[in-house]
């Protein structure tokens, strides 16, 4: 069982930086592909970034290409997405999300463990 855990939401304004981070303790996360998805008020939950179990392979939601950077660290167990010159439609829930395939994708059902979220919220 992998639990995923979710840091560094919070508030920005508009053009703004944030990092996400995600954890997970018990498993090597190294060992899996993972994602991130995001879910703004009164709509349904969307891809955002996914990269491959080795981090030779990322890709990303039209909306946030040359803004958003996924990336993953093995020796902290970790996962990121950076993400810069922040609008406010990218207000919304994000969630971190760990399939037991090698690779990812931007379909939700493939992911097999998620975490709660963290809320990012950006002010015009």
């Amino acid at each position: 069982q992998v639990q995923p855990v979710e840091f560094g939401g919070g508030l920005v304004q508009a053009g703004g930086s944030l990092r996400l981070s995600c954890a997970a303790s018990g498993r090597t996360l190294s060992n899996y592909g993972m994602g991130w998805f995001r879910q703004a008020p009164g709509k349904e939950r969307e891809f955002v970034a996914g990269i491959s179990r080795s981090g030779a392979s990322t890709y990303y939601a039209d909306s946030v290409k040359g803004r958003f950077s996924i990336s993953r660290d093995s020796a902290k167990n970790t996962m990121y997405l950076q993400m810069n010159n922040l609008k406010p439609e990218d207000t919304a829930v994000y969630y971190c999300a760990v399939t037991q395939r090698g690779w990812s994708s931007e379909v939700q059902m493939t992911y097999d463990y998620w975490g709660l979220g963290t809320q990012v919220t950006v002010s015009s």
